[in-house]
C-alpha cells in the first residue's frame, strides 16, 4: 500500500495566521490554485481511494487532488483537526495577536504544556484518534495493494507523521515543524507496518509560506 498524505491548501484564516481547528473554513482563491498545482505534481500517480477530514477545506483539496479520477472518497472524522475549542479564531502572530492567548500559543511554543479549554481537545487525544485510523487503514488487506490519499490537517497531519515516525512525545509534537499547506508525505505499508518514502513534497512554485507563531 501506497499513502499520500496532505495538508489541505490555504484558506483565508491561514493567511491571517488565525487558527482554525474545527472552525469549517473553505479554501480561499490561493488555496484552490496550490492545490491545483499539486494536482498537476500528481498527476500521473495511481491512486486507488482517497479518505478525507469531514471539514470543507480537506475535502476540497481532496477533490482538486484527484479530479477526473473515478475513485472513492471517504469521509472520516478521525483525521479531522485538533479542536482547539474557545481558542479558535484567535490570531498566532501578526499586529493583531490575541495579547491574553498566551495559554493558547503553548500549543506552538511549548507543547507538553500546553491546556486546551473545557471545550477543547488535547495531543494525546489527538494522537490517539489518528493513530486509530492509521492501524485500521494499514491493517485492511484488501488494501494491501491500492495507492490511499490522507487529505487532512495541520496538527493532524504531524500526529500520522510522528507516529509513523514512532515519535508520540507531546513536548516533541513540532519537531519536524508546521506542514506547510499542501505538503505531501508518502508512505510504503509492508505488514501493516507504514514506513515514510518521500517526505515535504512541493508540488507548487511559489515560495512555501510558513506559518508564524509569534
Amino acid at each position: 500500500m501506497r499513502l499520500y498524505i496532505v495538508r489541505h491548501g490555504e484558506t483565508d484564516w491561514n493567511r491571517i495566521h488565525r487558527v482554525q481547528g474545527r472552525t469549517d473554513i473553505p479554501l480561499n482563491d490561493y488555496g484552490r490554485h496550490l492545490a491545483r498545482e499539486t494536482a498537476e505534481g500528481m498527476k500521473d500517480i495511481r491512486i486507488d481511494l482517497g479518505y478525507t477530514s469531514p471539514l470543507l477545506r480537506a475535502k476540497e483539496t481532496a477533490r482538486i487532488l484527484l479530479g477526473d479520477r473515478d475513485v472513492p472518497l471517504y469521509e472520516d472524522s478521525r483525521i479531522e483537526e485538533l479542536s482547539f475549542g474557545s481558542y479558535e479564531g484567535r490570531r498566532t502572530a501578526g499586529g493583531e495577536k490575541d495579547a491574553q492567548s498566551e495559554a493558547f500559543h503553548r500549543f506552538f511554543t511549548d507543547t507538553a504544556n500546553y491546556i486546551p479549554p473545557q471545550d477543547g481537545e488535547t495531543v494525546p487525544q489527538l494522537y490517539e484518534r489518528t493513530g486509530d485510523f492509521l492501524a485500521e487503514i494499514c491493517a485492511r488487506e484488501e488494501l494491501r495493494d491500492k495507492s490511499v490519499l490522507v487529505s487532512t490537517h495541520g496538527a493532524a497531519m504531524t500526529a500520522l507523521l510522528n507516529r509513523i515516525r514512532g515519535n508520540l512525545s507531546v513536548s516533541e509534537f513540532w519537531r519536524d515543524g508546521i506542514p506547510p499547506n499542501c505538503l505531501v508525505t508518502e508512505a510504503e505499508v509492508r505488514d501493516g507496518k507504514p514506513r515514510i518514502i518521500r517526505e515535504g513534497v512541493i508540488y507548487y512554485k511559489e515560495k512555501v509560506r510558513k506559518w508564524k507563531t509569534v
